[in-house]
């Protein structure tokens, strides 16, 4: 009788790993890549107007948007007129001052002059409350103003 036992059948060789700390960062860097972040989840009803001669904006130049119109079906609790909306949260007047000023914090300094508010207003909504936004970007030196619209005829508007 023999102390140690020869064994017969081999068994599968093991998984070579090496390369499997590359795949997990090549991954990674594809999904950061490719992932876009979130806009922001609208709580108006947004259909734009639309206008035939229309020009895009540059992408180097930062935009802050603002939309104003009636609240959607899933926010009626907020009644039935025309709101504004900031970011993620429906807003009054009075907030876009601070909403300026919070955007142009974030924005470095050499960029601050190229701020564009985009106000993507509904084609439904009254131009009172325009008005009144436009009022408040006045007060807070923030004149570069776009207006946000989609392309088409634009007597298509006119119902």
């Amino acid at each position: 009788m023999s102390k140690f036992k020869k064994k017969k059948d081999g068994g599968l060789a093991p998984i070579n790993t090496a390369s499997l700390p590359d795949i997990v960062f090549m991954l990674l860097f594809f999904f950061m890549v490719a992932t876009v972040m979130r806009e922001d989840t609208l709580k108006i009803k947004n259909s734009l107007p639309v206008a035939d001669q229309v020009e895009k904006l540059d992408k180097k130049n930062p935009v802050s948007y603002i939309y104003m119109g009636k609240p959607s079906e899933n926010y009626k609790k907020y009644g039935t007129e025309a709101r504004i909306q900031l970011n993620d949260d429906f807003a009054s007047v009075s907030d876009v001052a601070a909403f300026i000023a919070a955007e142009r914090a974030a924005l470095r300094e050499e960029l601050i002059p190229f701020l564009t508010v985009s106000l993507k207003v509904d084609r439904d909504a009254n131009m009172g409350i325009v008005g009144d936004v436009k009022q408040e970007l006045r007060k807070v030196n923030a004149l570069k103003i776009n207006y946000t619209t989609g392309v088409g005829d634009a007597l298509t508007n006119m119902r």
